[in-house]
């Protein structure tokens, strides 16, 4: 039989397994809402698109849009994303808040709420949330970079994969609290409301 060192120095056998029976139940994990879910990191320049499996399981990158204003008060970008909720059947969509370290917001934290509210009008029915993105860019760009992507190959699918970062945390959240992630998005008064 092999023997293991503990930390102190001292020789001790390999633990035995334990009986099926004896062991200690395994949590289970809350139920996940069923139905596709839409992701989205707002930029100045894109706007990352993620969608999730109808199980509420595995979030991929779906697509990059060109963000900005597009004449006045038209943002092409709302009109693209309400036809891919659709076209997916989402349930809701998740858009990333940007705060700082600390959890304050900022302009670009403003905008998010602004973009958000302009999509929940759109959507509506369909909810939208904002979920918190601290770190889905980085942690991205690091996926990305180990997959063998240089920096310029990066650009153009960052935004998409940040997406997906934060649409797999706003699940696995779900999953692990059962309460959906992030705060909902009201919708304002007036004639879309």
């Amino acid at each position: 039989m092999a023997m293991l060192l503990r930390p102190s120095g001292a020789l001790s056998r390999p633990a035995r397994a334990r009986h099926p029976a004896t062991r200690p139940p395994v949590p289970e994990t809350a139920p996940v809402r069923e139905g596709v879910r839409l992701a989205v990191d707002v930029g100045s320049v894109r706007v990352g698109v993620a969608r999730s499996d109808p199980g509420g399981i595995l979030a991929s990158p779906l697509t990059v849009l060109r963000s900005g204003p597009r004449g006045p008060g038209k943002r092409a970008e709302l009109d693209e994303l309400a036809t891919l909720a659709a076209g997916a059947d989402a349930i809701e969509v998740i858009v990333g808040l940007p705060t700082s370290l600390s959890g304050r917001e900022g302009t670009a934290a403003a905008a998010a709420r602004g973009f958000a509210a302009e999509l929940a009008g759109r959507l509506a029915p369909i909810s939208v949330r904002l979920v918190d993105e601290r770190f889905t860019t980085t942690q991205a760009h690091d996926a990305l970079r180990r997959g063998g992507k240089d920096s310029r190959a990066r650009r153009s699918t960052v935004d998409a994969a940040a997406a997906a970062v934060l649409l797999q945390t706003a699940l696995d959240t779900e999953r692990a609290t059962g309460r959906p992630p992030g705060q909902l998005v009201a919708l304002t008064g007036g004639a879309d409301a």
